[in-house]
């Protein structure tokens, strides 16, 4: 289990993170939802270990990994797959290439056995055959796919995904959330996402949180979120304007 009590975060001055509690349950898909510039993306490196918070904890197992650094964080980081914003691939690399990375990173495997995961990695995820073209030479989809493919080659037990759909359209939006759907319940990692797709996102999630001015406002399974007399949530959900102060 991941659990995050009393974050905290600020960059000159500005309060991003306010005393941020959550907890997420081991092998559930835990989606967090809030307003563009919101702290989103902030919370999830926190998580991750990219960024230190000012206070509070984030325990991984009941590990801090907030007070962690070098070998022993890596050693957390080993269990991660991270599927970050846009993709970041790497454009000098071939799709294989990119996938392979985490391998000879983490895991440095002998050169038949990289080839042989990154080729079931992108069977897993509908790309055979890619593996030499580079990022440029395939579509916005298809580098979705690459990412996810890459996040989950290591086979992680806990995958972050950081708007793993901007930029896409509709259609491809819904195809990418069934595939991390399908993914789910073939590995049972631990995921934990930040997304705006409101409200596709409802149809994966097992947990939403609404992060609001830096806290968890509100929390639970879609349906409860949906049907939640919270102000704050019905307004960010419903597209409802903010009342005239």
């Amino acid at each position: 289990m991941i659990k995050v009590e009393g974050l905290r975060k600020s960059f000159g001055g500005n309060a991003v993170l306010r005393g941020l509690d959550l907890e997420v349950p081991t092998g559930a898909i835990t989606v967090i939802i809030g307003r563009s510039g919101g702290g989103k993306s902030v919370f999830l490196r926190h998580l991750i270990g990219l960024v230190r918070p000012d206070a509070g904890r984030i325990l991984v197992d009941g590990v801090d990994v907030a007070q962690l650094g070098g070998r022993p964080l890596d050693d957390v980081r080993r269990r991660y797959g991270v599927v970050f914003q846009g993709g970041a691939l790497f454009d000098s690399m071939t799709c294989g290439e990119n996938v392979a990375f985490p391998l000879r990173e983490k895991l440095r495997l002998p050169r038949a056995e990289i080839t042989k995961r990154v080729d079931a990695a992108l069977g897993q995820v509908g790309l055979e055959g890619v593996e030499t073209k580079y990022p440029a030479e395939v579509s916005g989809g298809m580098r979705k796919r690459v990412a996810i493919a890459r996040a989950l080659v290591t086979e992680p037990e806990i995958v972050f995904f950081d708007e793993p759909t901007t930029g896409l359209d509709p259609v491809l939006v819904n195809t990418i959330h069934q595939l991390i759907a399908d993914l789910h319940r073939r590995h049972r990692f631990t995921a934990v996402m930040v997304s705006h797709e409101i409200p596709e996102i409802f149809e994966i999630a097992d947990l939403v949180g609404m992060l609001y001015e830096g806290r968890i406002v509100a929390i639970g399974p879609p349906a409860a979120i949906q049907a939640s007399d919270n102000r704050i949530v019905r307004q960010f959900i419903r597209g409802e304007p903010e009342a005239a102060q």
